[in-house]
């Protein structure tokens, strides 16, 4: 039997909830930024032992297109490297520490005030700890980094702060000193994203209160000022000999 249909006819759609949507193609620099973005965040979750598979499947892609991007996982973390540690640190930092018209003082306090909220984001401070406990491959050279970069600026500052012109190797007790003060704000971001404990600051959701910076800041140089002396102002002199 044949069965008549009328031309003229015409189907209903389907409801908007089974029509499956169109997908968007991405451009190369699009579709890297969706695998990388996706790879600081999973990284962060689970740590540098979670499967790429686990992590393709959670960006919606692939392993073999998440691999035609990133061709071994060394790749891909030596890329999230340089995306959340190096890719933070601004230009702007070194100068601000290098104007010789500012007092160190007010040059601590705004380094680290930018410092705290810029760098020590959650991702950045649960990676860096999770690279600590496995293969050290990013605190080595985060860390490298900080000691070229930032650590002798530092310690010439503080050593300004009392009155000594001087670009001499650091000591112990100076580094060891000024990881107290470094290694305290850190601690302001483990105890947020790692410890999931209050920060005792009024705009802990945006950073860290200027205050209480200028605070640490200014307990560091007095230490070092009480510890180290200082070489300006009343200076006791050698009494001539007889």
């Amino acid at each position: 039997m044949r069965i008549q249909t009328n031309p003229d006819t015409v189907p209903e759609p389907l409801p908007h909830a089974l029509v499956a949507p169109a997908r968007r193609r991405m451009g190369v620099a699009e579709r890297e930024r969706q695998i990388l973005d996706g790879a600081i965040q999973f990284f962060a979750v689970h740590g540098f032992d979670g499967q790429l598979r686990d992590l393709a499947k959670s960006i919606g892609v692939t392993h073999t297109l998440l691999y035609h991007y990133f061709p071994t996982k060394q790749a891909l973390i030596d890329r999230v490297y340089l995306e959340v540690f190096e890719g933070r640190w601004r230009a702007e930092w070194d100068a601000l520490l290098d104007d010789p018209d500012s007092s160190v003082e007010d040059k601590f306090t705004a380094f680290y005030s930018e410092y705290v909220t810029i760098t020590l984001s959650q991702e950045f401070v649960r990676i860096l700890v999770f690279s600590g406990l496995t293969d050290h491959t990013i605190t080595d050279r985060f860390f490298a980094m900080l000691r070229a970069r930032l650590f002798p600026r530092l310690i010439r500052e503080t050593r300004r702060f009392r009155g000594l012109v001087s670009r001499a190797k650091a000591s112990e007790r100076e580094m060891e000193l000024l990881m107290g003060l470094h290694g305290g704000f850190f601690y302001i971001s483990m105890r947020r994203w790692i410890y999931a404990q209050d920060v005792y600051s009024e705009s802990a959701h945006e950073g860290y209160d200027e205050p209480l910076v200028r605070d640490r800041v200014r307990a560091y140089l007095v230490a070092s000022r009480e510890l180290f002396g200082e070489t300006t102002g009343n200076v006791r002199k050698r009494a001539p000999r007889r």
